[in-house]
């Protein structure tokens, strides 16, 4: 077996194309489509590049061989208290999952987040999403009933936040 190395980086306009149609692509596989309330169908889906260049945002993605095989992000948590931020779009492809690069990528993304004055890290996804949820939970995030903000992702029924240590 050859292996590859990932490697992550910011997020360049040029990757647009690439992460919304991993992002489609992953959440196709997991069942979450766009007529529900799910980050496929976010108006700014195909345009990562220029959300994620506002000040107090920041998005990577993971690199395999010249392909964007992952990513995620971090921004202000909308409707929300100015030191609430949101962990976004945490999307993997099957080749770079279980290699560290999610735990790797939120851990940078939170650490951004602190460095830009934010207390908290917010988050939603779904019950399906095992693996991503046992990660969170590893990282510190804890479950909350009520959803935070307005993100739009009313089918996301798992919420949870961490305080972030300064």
């Amino acid at each position: 077996m050859i292996e590859t190395t990932l490697s992550l980086r910011r997020l360049h306009m040029e990757d647009n194309a690439a992460i919304a149609r991993l992002i489609r692509q992953v959440s196709a596989e997991f069942g979450l489509t766009a007529d529900k309330g799910y980050a496929v169908a976010d108006p700014n889906l195909d345009r990562l590049y220029e959300t994620y260049s506002q000040p107090r945002h920041a998005y990577w993605v993971v690199e395999q061989e010249g392909n964007v095989v992952g990513g995620g992000g971090i921004a202000p948590l909308l409707g929300s208290e100015p030191d609430i931020c949101e962990l976004q779009k945490m999307y993997f492809l099957p080749q770079a999952r279980g290699q560290g690069q999610a735990r790797k990528l939120a851990l940078m993304a939170m650490e951004f987040a602190r460095e830009h004055g934010f207390r908290h890290c917010y988050l939603e996804t779904t019950a399906s999403l095992k693996q991503a949820i046992a990660l969170y939970q590893r990282l510190g995030f804890t479950p909350v009933r009520a959803p935070l903000g307005n993100t739009g992702h009313v089918d996301c029924e798992v919420r949870m936040i961490k305080t972030l240590e300064a």
